[in-house]
């Protein structure tokens, strides 16, 4: 099985970029997968995303140079497991409050004696070639999300814990549970002190830190932060735009009317 392009990045020592789709269409994934990130998520949480979609997201993908990646609704081995085998090279599992729940994700991700993740990769096998089976463990990338303030007191636990390759902060919630807004891109100095915290828990335990941004300056800026991974776009994002466009028409379409004709 090829190396995935998000480990590609972080084996040459670059920080790896991260497209977003929450929209359940294979076209879209197509279009984000061939923008020319190291990796789009595919997001099964919040997205509008089920199981159908999410496949034939993961199958629209294939041919592109990225490794996709599944944010799944829950710590659940059996929803982990399911899309894995449909050819998820990697699981962002959200809330992620303790150590012994990232034993419990790693352990749904990696095959025996590793893990416990049951053998028959429908899917992924196809795709992931006649070595899937003994590669999977070294390439399925684990992320598990610090988003809650029980999830922070504990992340230095978390960091440790064996077969996780990093973590992925939730900043909306991680703000709420802490006593701030749920907005992306905060400058609030109290959130920023727990990305640092996270930072640093995951530089000891050797992983690596990733967190969702909304834009390209901020990216830049949780980059320089330290960051191994910054989610920069979103499809739901792109498409907003729409509306600033429509809004520049109008006044643009506002101001002739009120032009003298000639």
């Amino acid at each position: 099985m090829r190396q995935t392009s998000l480990r590609q990045a972080w084996a040459e020592g670059r920080p790896a970029i991260n497209g977003w789709c929450s929209i359940g269409s294979p076209f879209v994934a197509e279009v984000m997968a061939h923008a020319g990130w190291d990796s789009v998520t595919f997001d099964a949480q919040h997205g509008l995303i089920g199981y159908s979609e999410m496949l034939a997201m993961l199958q629209a993908v294939s041919a592109a140079p990225v490794t996709p990646l599944v944010r799944v609704s829950q710590n659940a081995p059996g929803e982990i497991m399911k899309a894995l085998d449909a050819g998820a090279m990697g699981i962002i599992c959200p809330l992620v409050n303790s150590r012994a729940e990232a034993e419990a994700f790693v352990a749904a991700c990696r095959y025996p004696p590793a893990g416990g993740r049951s053998f028959e990769p429908t899917r992924a096998g196809l795709v992931g070639g006649p070595d899937y089976a003994a590669t999977a463990n070294a390439e399925v990338v684990c992320l598990a999300m610090i988003e809650t303030r029980d999830g922070l007191e504990d992340v230095e636990a978390v960091a440790a814990t064996p077969g996780l390759d990093g973590i992925y902060i939730g900043p909306s919630d991680l703000s709420l549970s802490l006593g701030g807004a749920p907005i992306q891109n905060s400058q609030d100095p109290t959130l920023l002190a727990a990305f640092d915290r996270i930072l640093a828990a995951c530089r000891a335990a050797g992983i690596r830190a990733g967190v969702h941004t909304a834009g390209v300056d901020y990216s830049k800026q949780m980059i320089a932060r330290g960051f191994d991974l910054v989610t920069v776009g979103a499809d739901v994002r792109y498409l907003g735009e729409a509306r600033r466009e429509a809004g520049e028409m109008r006044v643009a379409i506002a101001a002739r009317a009120t032009q003298p004709r000639t």
